[in-house]
This record gives structure tokens, sequence and C-alpha cells, in this order.
């Protein structure tokens, strides 16, 4: 006998997410995904557009440049590649709900034994677990051919372990905040291309915070990179709060406003 407490489709949960569910919409959206045209060029050509200009300018860099000017342009490069996180699952998450909607796959899904909770991490883990795979493959190959081909000095500049302490904790905690901000917006647009375009802009405020270092307002330390983890963090868990609270599954598949 099926037990009441575990398949409730759109109550609150009363136990634990069941992740074998989480894993199945995860697999379900991925798959999704590559059949979508637009979502699996977005993953493969922004992330790529978004690298270009920091090894560019990275490159251009003399050996003799002053160190002001070679803080400034290797912090802006650091800036540019944190748009990656940002932007990219941002696209793709904004797509969650109201892109189902519109093909009619919604209502299926969630008159499924998933629960809430269960229906929100697994969309929020199917554009998070691609899009930190990307922006760390992209930072990687940055690294990478700084290494291999710029000056010495430069090299230095952009090995610090504060950049990269910074780029490497906020990578995720930035794609964590695009994610739950797009998912918001796709609850409540009634069109992709809207739901896409205001997920963009909310991606962007938390690029402040590397804004200033890559501008050196703020100086890069270790103590400073994991200080602004730890309040992105609250702010991601936050969101998620918010997210959860506001989300029913009613209002979803009506595409009811209120």
């Amino acid at each position: 006998m099926t037990n009441p407490t575990t398949l409730r489709p759109t109550g609150r949960p009363t136990s634990r997410p069941s992740w074998t569910r989480i894993r199945a919409l995860v697999r379900k959206e991925l798959n999704d995904y590559r059949r979508n045209h637009f979502i699996t060029t977005t993953m493969a050509v922004m992330p790529l557009l978004f690298m270009i200009e920091p090894v560019i300018t990275v490159f251009k860099l003399p050996a003799n440049a002053p160190a002001s000017k070679l803080d400034a342009l290797v912090g802006v490069s650091s800036l540019e590649l944190m748009l990656i996180p940002a932007l990219v699952p941002a696209v793709v998450a904004s797509y969650a709900v109201v892109g189902e909607r519109e093909q009619g796959t919604l209502e299926p899904v969630l008159t499924t034994p998933i629960r809430p909770a269960e229906f929100l991490l697994g969309k929020a883990l199917a554009a998070f677990l691609p899009a930190l795979v990307i922006a760390y493959a992209m930072y990687g190959l940055f690294l990478a051919a700084v290494g291999t081909f710029a000056h010495p000095n430069v090299v230095h500049d952009v090995f610090q372990a504060p950049r990269i302490l910074a780029q490497l904790l906020f990578t995720p905690l930035l794609a964590l905040w695009s994610i739950w901000a797009a998912i918001a917006i796709s609850t409540r647009a009634g069109d992709v291309r809207v739901a896409q375009q205001l997920s963009s802009l909310a991606s962007l405020p938390p690029l402040s915070v590397t804004a200033l270092i890559g501008f050196n307002a703020i100086q890069p330390s270790v103590g400073l990179a994991v200080s602004l983890g730890a309040a992105l963090f609250l702010i991601d868990a936050l969101a998620w709060r918010l997210v959860s609270t506001l989300f029913h599954s009613e209002r979803l598949v009506t595409g009811a406003k209120a």
C-alpha cells in the first residue's frame, strides 16, 4: 500500500524529500535541455563569448604594465568570467515553469507523486549542475591559457590565492542565486522570453560584490572571500525559502497570477 505521507502531489511535505524522485526529475530536465536547441546553444556559446574577452585582455597586457593597471584589468577579467555562472543558469532556469506550461507538459509533472520541495530542488539541480561544470571548465581553460602564454607578472597577478578562491567560491553561490531568482520569475511570467530577460537582470545584483573587488574598491583577501561567500550563501538560503513559500502547484497548472 502506498504511504500517503510520501506521495502528496500538491500538499506541503510531511517528511524528507525523496532523492529518487528528485534524480528522476533532474534526468527528465537534462533530457529536455538536450532537445531544446535554444538552451543547448546558450550553454555552448554564451560561456565562450564571456571567456574570449578576458583572455584577449590578459594576453594584451605588456610585461611592464603598471601594477595598478594590471590589477584593474585582471579584476575586470575575473568579473567577466563571473557572468558565466550568473547568466547561464538564469537563462536555463527561467524556462523551468513557464516553458513547460507553454508546451503543456507542466500539469502531467505536477500531478505525479512529486512534492513541491522535490519539484523545486529537481528543477534547480538540473540548471545548477551543468552551469557549474561549464563555469569551472571555462575558468580552468582561462587559467591554463594565462599560465601558458601570458607574461610572468600577469600570471602572478591572476594566480593570486584570493582571486582564485573568490572565483571558486562565488561561482556556485552566484549560480544558485540566479537559479532561485529565475524560478521565482518563471512561476509568475506568462512568456518564456519575458522570463529569460527578467531572470538575466535579476541575476546581476550579486555581481556588484565581485565588481568592487575587480575595480579594487575592495582589496581582495582570503578572509574577505570567505566572508562574502558566507553572506551570499545566506542570501541563497533565504531565496530558497522564499521560492518554496510562494510555490503553489494549483496556480502553476492554471497559470493564474494571484
